[in-house]
């Protein structure tokens, strides 16, 4: 229980951070997850389309100190660095003989 002021009024801006925080943390979350699917599957142009949105969305959160902006810049490159890879399907072999 704060003892004054300025203290419960602290108290008050932390929880609205703090809500706004994970909100903002949990969409990126959920953005990556979705490039990462898109990555595995092999649909680049579908995972360009996300990424471009996870950048806005991770510069954004990176400019109110929601994640620092150098591992907003890390994520960014890795995700830049997999979709740049090319993609190779598995090929399903015929069975060996023996």
């Amino acid at each position: 229980m704060p003892h004054n002021i300025s203290a419960a009024k602290r108290l008050r801006k932390n929880e609205t951070r703090r809500v706004a925080n994970k909100s903002r943390l949990t969409e990126l979350k959920s953005i990556r997850k979705t490039l990462e699917r898109h990555l595995h599957d092999g649909e680049v142009d579908q995972a360009k389309a996300v990424f471009k949105s996870f950048s806005k969305r991770i510069d954004q959160a990176a400019s109110v100190n929601t994640v620092h902006k150098n591992t907003a810049s890390r994520l960014k490159s890795r995700l830049a660095l997999a979709l740049a890879k090319p993609v190779v399907k598995p090929t399903a072999t015929a069975p060996k003989k023996k």
